[in-house]
């Protein structure tokens, strides 16, 4: 049975369209418009009505890193998702540390800069955000040092997850992290992609 992947590219989902692509895993997109996130039938697979959502069979899931962790636990081979407790611990600490730490001041830079009406942005929230963001850099920073992935010499599982948030500090010029990732659309490379900050 096909797994099925809910969610705009544009949104957290593609994180989890990344992770099908790196594992070669055969899904379907379902590329949904957020009027239709709180239609009856999307609302039995993720009650929340929100983005992504994944069905594999029987089994639904949501939140994009439950979802990311999921298939790499169930797809992931050649040491992307580690077969230590220790290793799938580190993997868990740095996609959570990601969305606690990185994505909400990357996500309140984004919206002010590009989604709100210029009348309505509020320079000080963004100015605040981008204080915050050169501290989680150099705990990643630190983290990177001597080694090409954040588990050592492979790419795993939280590489993927936080190069797929840091990945919306592209369009933001102050304090974001340098990131030479190839296109998503390239699995093998991003195989060899690194993640770094400033």
């Amino acid at each position: 049975m096909t797994i099925k992947i809910y969610g705009p590219t544009a949104s957290r989902a593609a994180r989890a369209l990344w992770i099908g692509h790196e594992l070669d895993i055969p899904f379907e997109h379902v590329a949904m418009e957020m009027k239709d996130l709180k239609g009856a039938e999307y609302l039995k697979i993720n009650p929340n009505g929100k983005v992504p959502a994944l069905v594999d069979g029987d089994f639904k899931l949501f939140e994009s890193m439950a979802i990311n962790l999921y298939l790499a636990a169930k797809h992931g081979k050649n040491g992307f998702f580690p077969a230590s407790l220790e290793d799938q611990a580190l993997c868990h600490q740095w996609s959570f540390w990601g969305m606690t730490e990185v994505e909400k001041p990357l996500l309140t830079i984004l919206i002010d800069m590009f989604m709100t009406a210029p009348d309505k942005r509020k320079p000080e929230a963004v100015a605040e955000a981008q204080k915050a963001l050169p501290k989680p850099f150099g705990v990643l920073n630190g983290a990177l040092q001597g080694h090409d992935y954040l588990l050592g010499s492979t790419f795993t599982v939280a590489d993927l997850n936080l190069a797929s948030i840091c990945s919306w500090s592209k369009p933001i010029s102050a304090s974001r992290p340098r990131l030479n990732m190839p296109s998503r659309r390239d699995p093998s490379a991003l195989r060899r992609s690194r993640l770094r900050c400033n």
